[in-house]
């Protein structure tokens, strides 16, 4: 039992003994399934406090011979499985935490040096039988010891891409760096001493102009989860649960921390939740993690359509990414949706991998971009903040003319790089000037479902403002009629959706004539019974 190799099951551990602590150990079937196969060198990238270091101890703390871990696995799912003591504490387990060593070797430029100096002297240790140099490569040690022992690896590396991530202007030390892992996972020689890698960080691997430098790795990220999408933060069903035995309001803690949309899971921000079930307070704790101070200048980008995305996103809008250029690193980023598509892997958007669509999932993160948009000091933000604010009293105040005017002096102003073509361009305008109400209302509903239809846009004011604000049912015309909007939304019985609300509701029709070239707007109000 070693430091790195064939570690104890004593940081697994911290967290069993955790107050909170949800069962994530039916993961193992999955890397039960395809250890010693060539489907075994996995890179599961994740947000910061998503669960990255818990998951790679409790991997450890399985394969480990330097474990015996039956007992503590006993009570949780995979102790119910068929492969439980196929794999339990059989293998060499080989586990480090890369921005640790960076630390404990007295910085990067010793780091690669340090872990294999220090994992060969524990394989000397182990195996004395070998003839172990301490000057090979760690490859080729491990290479050596299988040759001479027949005995296969685990290898779990924790914080993969810091390198990658933090050293991202030194050149040398990333290519140093991919130099190592090709060496420890790529070739011939890796797939006879490896039965199992596991690599996590932030970043997916690192691409080498279109391919990735791993690529004999499964990747697993926030933009495509697969197979592991339920093992990346929370589930639904799982904060349910939560919410019942500390006593929170499920609806409360959905619209401030769930979003992310895995394959067919909504999944939720671990630390998060724990934060909210202990303490009950309603708040960001997103910024104690050690990204916040990346995304400041990210979102200062000067590239084309960025603060447009930026600005339609704080608003409840999705917007279409390509996530396909970008290259895994925090340098080359050549557009728009490099930038998004970083932001996506730290977790500050969510990403829709059916409709290629980018959006903030939740009012916590809401609330990170909106400081982070305020510590840039964009001055049209703030202007444009008075201007939305300006247009949502004139829709409370009913006055038709003004939130025409207002409407499209914000489309002319903020969003003109979305040209009008249909109902669709002009419900993204509208969108973006609705911004204000993101204080007051829940993140807009769109083509919600309700009567004989769907109505364009419903906006449901916040529990502590519900006495005050009224709902908003918002449908959109082109080239026809404002008035024709409204009475769509009577005769198609669109407010049938929202009978449990107790309150007054406005009803806002908008038509932008493309002869014209003019906005036209109609507001009728039915009033609380």
């Amino acid at each position: 039992m070693g430091r790195f190799l064939n570690p104890d099951s004593s940081a697994y551990e911290m967290a069993l003994n955790s107050e909170i602590y949800v069962d994530k150990t039916d993961f193992i079937q999955y890397t039960n399934r395809v250890i010693n196969t060539v489907n075994g060198f996995i890179c599961n990238s994740r947000p910061r406090r998503f669960g990255k270091s818990i998951t790679a101890n409790m991997l450890a703390a399985y394969y480990s011979r330097g474990c015996d871990s039956k007992e503590m696995f006993s009570k949780y799912a995979i102790s119910r499985e068929a492969s439980f003591d196929k794999h339990l504490n059989k293998y060499d387990a080989i586990h480090f935490d890369v921005q640790w060593c960076i630390m404990a070797a007295g910085g990067v430029q010793n780091v690669l040096q340090y872990i294999r100096q220090n994992v060969i002297e524990e394989l000397k240790n182990e195996y004395r039988e070998v003839r172990l140099e301490d000057s090979m490569p760690l490859a080729d040690a491990l290479s050596l010891v299988n040759a001479c022992t027949g005995n296969r690896f685990v290898i779990i590396i924790d914080e993969w891409d810091v390198l990658i991530r933090d050293e991202a202007d030194d050149t040398a030390i990333q290519e140093s760096y991919i130099d190592f892992l090709r060496g420890l996972f790529k070739g011939v020689e890796p797939s006879k001493y490896i039965a199992l890698a596991y690599i996590t960080g932030i970043l997916p691997i690192k691409k080498l102009k279109t391919q990735s430098a791993l690529n004999n790795f499964e990747e697993f990220t926030m933009l495509n989860a697969g197979q592991l999408a339920p093992y990346i933060g929370f589930t639904e069903e799982e904060v349910h649960e939560l919410c019942d035995k500390y006593g929170r309001d499920y609806s409360q803690v959905k619209s401030w921390y769930d979003g992310y949309l895995l394959d067919d899971y909504q999944v939720y921000n671990p630390k998060a939740v724990v934060s909210i079930m202990q303490s009950g307070k309603y708040m960001s704790y997103w910024s104690q993690t050690g990204s916040y101070e990346v995304i400041v200048p990210l979102i200062n980008m000067d590239f084309d359509g960025l603060r447009t995305a930026i600005i339609e996103m704080l608003s409840g809008a999705s917007v279409s990414v390509d996530v396909t250029s970008f290259q895994n690193d925090t340098v080359s980023f050549a557009n728009r949706d490099d930038v998004i598509t970083y932001l996506i892997h730290l977790g500050y958007l969510a990403y829709n991998q059916e409709l290629g669509e980018a959006f903030i999932p939740n009012e916590e993160i809401r609330q990170e971009l909106k400081n982070a948009v305020k510590r840039n000091k964009w001055n049209e933000m703030a202007v444009f903040q008075k201007e939305s604010l300006a247009l949502l009293d004139a829709t409370l105040d009913m006055e038709e003319d003004t939130l025409a005017a207002s409407i499209e002096k914000i489309h002319n102003d903020y969003a003109s790089s979305i040209e009008y073509n249909n109902e669709n361009s002009l419900s993204s305008v509208l969108t973006i000037a609705y911004l204000s109400s993101m204080q007051y209302y829940f993140k807009p509903i769109r083509e919600l479902p309700t009567g004989r239809g769907f109505v364009d846009f419903v906006y449901i004011p916040k529990p502590m403002y519900k006495s005050d604000y009224p709902a908003l049912v918002v449908e959109l015309k082109w080239n026809k009629a404002a008035k024709t909007a409204v009475e769509q939304i009577r005769n198609r019985k669109y407010t049938q959706a929202l009978e449990q609300f107790a309150g007054d509701i406005l009803l806002v029709g908008i038509n932008y004539d493309k002869k014209s070239k003019e906005h036209t707007c109609v507001i009728e109000r039915i009033a609380e019974e």
